[in-house]
């Protein structure tokens, strides 16, 4: 794989940058969220016959690296296009391809993604989200919840991972399906976060909700291999939510350091402080070496590899950006927890990194188990 970025990586950044800093830490999610659709960028990992870019997460991640580094991320980058525009272009039909790829492209309509479940945690294989078919109609039944689910409200849709019944061994299996947001039976409860992000969080109810039969993504008998397709880019974009996250806050500390001055001299000359910044910039650029190996191996097809990258680098750059962030309030003392410098609100939004969406403990059980080759302890 290239360790250096292309031109046109170079130039993506460049402009993405540009956008972000025209619009700012006070952005406004709608406004960037449009401009970056009319760009080209929103859609730029979806294929070109359906009105992206043609790119991979390569491209998606530094769209969404270099806006968390302007102080202007956009969440919902991470499940619309990353994993339920990647799901339906790899799986979906030829209709779901048509319907809803060039509007995600093109930002006027968003799909929000639905797997936590507040009984499941981690261990996906718990999911209890079930879809039965109507043997009269064809149609799918679904009954369930969902928690931690971003978006909702601003969703036309939400993928739904539920499990069917496999009619040879009984066992059930994960599945996907295209929820609309009006869809009878399918409720939604706002969670009241202390997390600072305009994205809300939503609990979902399933009770019956009643699709047809079209809105299976894929087939249903390659449902896992589907999940984790969309799962992947996740992991990555999340790393890239990170590493612009704890860009953003490094550089008010830099920023802060050298013009804060104490006994005639900046306080960013004394060791004490300058040390630590340089240890968080080489974190952050390890982070982002890894992410960039786990995009190129997922845009190069080999998902075994790339789901191994892509748990490392969401690993390395959610602590990464925990240790930016507090080291740049550490930098800022008193300042750094004033609504002024926009820094304070980062401190809990920076261990999403960590928690979301696998924490940072079961990535290094995967690692441990899959990698190294160590017995389970589950």
């Amino acid at each position: 794989m290239p360790t250096i970025e292309t031109d046109e990586h170079k130039a993506l950044r460049t402009a993405v940058s540009a956008l972000g800093k025209r619009h700012g830490r006070d952005y406004d999610r709608e406004q960037l969220w449009s401009e970056a659709a009319k760009l080209g960028y929103l859609g730029v990992n979806l294929p070109e016959e359906y009105g992206g870019g043609g790119g991979g997460i390569a491209e998606l991640s530094i769209v969404l690296e270099e806006l968390g580094a302007a102080g202007a991320p956009l969440l919902m980058m991470i499940v619309s296009p990353a994993i339920c525009g990647t799901v339906i272009a790899r799986f979906g039909t030829e209709s779901q391809k048509r319907e809803w790829l060039p509007a995600l492209a093109d930002g006027t309509r968003t799909m929000a993604f639905g797997i936590t479940e507040p009984d499941a945690g981690s261990n996906s294989h718990r999911i209890s989200t079930t879809a039965r078919r109507d043997q009269d109609t064809g149609d799918w039944l679904l009954t369930g919840r969902k928690v931690f689910v971003s978006g909702v409200d601003i969703a036309d849709a939400t993928l739904i991972v539920g499990r069917t019944e496999d009619s040879r061994t009984g066992r059930l299996k994960p599945c996907l399906f295209i929820v609309p947001r009006d869809a009878p039976g399918f409720g939604r409860r706002h969670i009241e976060m202390e997390l600072n992000a305009q994205e809300k969080q939503f609990e979902l109810t399933l009770d019956d909700v009643r699709l047809p039969a079209e809105a299976l993504v894929g087939d249903e008998d390659a449902g896992l291999l589907q999940l984790f397709a969309g799962l992947n880019p996740e992991r990555i974009m999340t790393a890239a939510f990170a590493i612009g996250m704890g860009r953003y806050a490094l550089s008010q500390a830099i920023t802060y350091a050298k013009d804060r001055t104490v006994w005639n001299t900046p306080i960013g000359a004394h060791q004490a402080i300058a040390h630590p910044l340089a240890q968080a910039h080489i974190d952050l650029e390890l982070a982002r070496l890894m992410m960039q190996k786990a995009a190129y191996l997922y845009d190069e097809g080999d998902d075994v590899a790339a789901g191994e990258a892509a748990n490392m680098a969401k690993y390395a750059a959610g602590e990464a950006c925990v240790k930016a962030v507090d080291q740049a309030v550490h930098t800022l003392g008193g300042n750094g927890l004033t609504r002024e410098f926009g820094i304070a609100s980062l401190i809990t939004a920076a261990r999403v990194a960590r928690i979301a969406p696998v924490s940072r403990e079961m990535i290094l059980n995967y690692v441990s188990h899959q990698t190294l080759g160590l017995p389970k302890s589950y």
